[in-house]
Parts: C-alpha cells; sequence; structure tokens
C-alpha cells in the first residue's frame, strides 16, 4: 500500500469528505469490519465468466443506502444482510457485499446499513434487480424492516485492478446533488475534479466516478464517486490534513446543492443467507 505522499496531497483528497461538517476523525476502533452469524444458505455459488483479476475498461457501480426502523430486532438486520450477501452467488453480479455504514456526514439523511456492487453492463444490473432471487430478498428481509432506501448508479471506467474489492478495505463513497440549471460543460467539470483526485493521492487504490443514470431513487443525486482504501488508517488519514480542502471545494461548490459522504468497510465475513431461493 502505497503511503500518504504530502501534506497538500492529503488535503485534496479531502474534498471527498463533506463540505464542512462537525464530526471527529474515524479511528480503527470505530471503523472495522462487520463479522455476521452464518445462516444455512440456499444460494449455491456460481462460476463467473470472468477472473477476479480481471482489469475492466468499464463497469457498473451500483450503490443502496437502507435505513433500518430503530427498534428493529438485531436478529432481523443480520438476516437481512446476510440475504442480500448471498446474492453474490447469482450471474449478473461481478462483486457484491452489504453491511453496516460506518459513519454518514449529512444533516438531512441518515441511512444505517449499504449494499455495494458492479456490474459488467447495464442489462445486467437490470437481471440482477428482476432476478427473482433478488425480489425475493427485498420483498421479505428489507422492506419489513426499512423506513427509507436510496439507490445511485453509474458507469465507471479506467479504474485499476480487481473489480473485486477485498474484504477490511475501507471506502468512502460521496453522492453530489448539482444545483438546478447547471449546464453540461460545469457538470462536466466537477466529473475532472473529482477523478482528478486519484492522481494527487496514492493512496487510494482505486477511483469511481460518473453520473447517475437512475434517477428514481437517488434523491436528487446525480453524481457519485467511491474512493477505495487498503484499510480504516488510510481512510482515517484523510481527516487528519485539511489545510488545503477549500482550494478543492471551491472549484466545484457554487453548483452543488447537497453533498452525501458515508465510510463503509467492506466486510471480512461472507455471510450465508438462510431462506431466500432462485
Amino acid at each position: 500500500m502505497l503511503c500518504i505522499g504530502t501534506r497538500a496531497a492529503a488535503a485534496r483528497t479531502h474534498f471527498l469528505s463533506s463540505f464542512p461538517t462537525a464530526s471527529s476523525s474515524l479511528s480503527t476502533a470505530t471503523l472495522k469490519p462487520f463479522h455476521y452469524k452464518p445462516f444455512k444458505s440456499h444460494f449455491h455459488p456460481s462460476i463467473k465468466m470472468l477472473s477476479s483479476n480481471s482489469d475492466s475498461s468499464q463497469f457498473v457501480e451500483h450503490v443502496v443506502l437502507f435505513k433500518v426502523k430503530p427498534d428493529t430486532d438485531p436478529s432481523a438486520v443480520n438476516t437481512m444482510i446476510s440475504n442480500l450477501n448471498g446474492l453474490t452467488s447469482l450471474d449478473p453480479v461481478f462483486h457484491l457485499k452489504a453491511g453496516p455504514i460506518a459513519r454518514t456526514r449529512s444533516s438531512s439523511l441518515s441511512f444505517t446499513h449499504m449494499l455495494h456492487s458492479r456490474h459488467r453492463s447495464k442489462p445486467d444490473l437490470g437481471s440482477y434487480s428482476d432476478h427473482p432471487a433478488h425480489i425475493s430478498v427485498v420483498t421479505n428481509y428489507v422492506r419489513p424492516i426499512v423506513d427509507d432506501v436510496m439507490a445511485v448508479d453509474w458507469v465507471s471506467d479506467d479504474i485499476a485492478g480487481s473489480l473485486i474489492v477485498p474484504p477490511g478495505s475501507a471506502m468512502r463513497v460521496t453522492f453530489m446533488k448539482l444545483k438546478e440549471g447547471v449546464e453540461e460543460s460545469d457538470k462536466n467539470e466537477i466529473l475532472k475534479v473529482v477523478k482528478g483526485i486519484k492522481d494527487k493521492f496514492p493512496s487510494i487504490e482505486q477511483l469511481s466516478v460518473g453520473e447517475n443514470f437512475s434517477p428514481r431513487r437517488a434523491k436528487g443525486f446525480s453524481i457519485g464517486s467511491i474512493a477505495v482504501f487498503k484499510g480504516v488508517n488510510e481512510l482515517d488519514a484523510l481527516d487528519s490534513e485539511s489545510d488545503l480542502a477549500n482550494e478543492q471545494k471551491d472549484k466545484v461548490r457554487e453548483y452543488l446543492d447537497g453533498v452525501l459522504v458515508l465510510d463503509y468497510v467492506v466486510p471480512s465475513v461472507m455471510p450465508q443467507p438462510s431462506s431466500a431461493e432462485h
């Protein structure tokens, strides 16, 4: 893992954190992989057509945020996450992990769990969404215990390494809501600024950026990004330097109507779903 280069580089990357909010930096104890109690599986592993080490020039990111009802029994939450993770065996899925959100930086939106999946194409994402197993999990385990859901999808390219994010990796997920009337040229400038962060901060192992193509459940957010780090320490370091953060923010601040940022650690144990069927 590449270490943090310079103070300026770290500060520029702080653009991926929320626009000024009061929050403390994460510690390893605060942000740690989530472990699940295994369930008897009714899913059967499928052979993926592509090697997990394959590089990709283009793929689809799918991020779903869940707000679990506060009075939900923990066993029901565990069952929901276990069954969501079981969907990784479906053919249209190349990578999928679900688990608790470590921290959400937003004054108006509060989510508790996240599902992140990667697909080779928009048709593959559609096939996943329409698959009977996916519908069964959503109907039987998600809807009964969830108050709110938000989903953002985008096409990503120019990403190095495997599409499968290793367990224990830390992720900073950022969603941006643009002001009404923002022109296409301005939108392209925002995408350019965010994409450029990867070159300035080598501890980001992967940076995926794109424009949302599924507005129905996105709550008005139209640009998404995922920065993947080797672990919690590398992510936590982002919040230790902020002197030059405004330099990056000022480049796009005038175009934004809102920003949602959350931190997430890829589960280190793959749970076994309990009763969803194909």
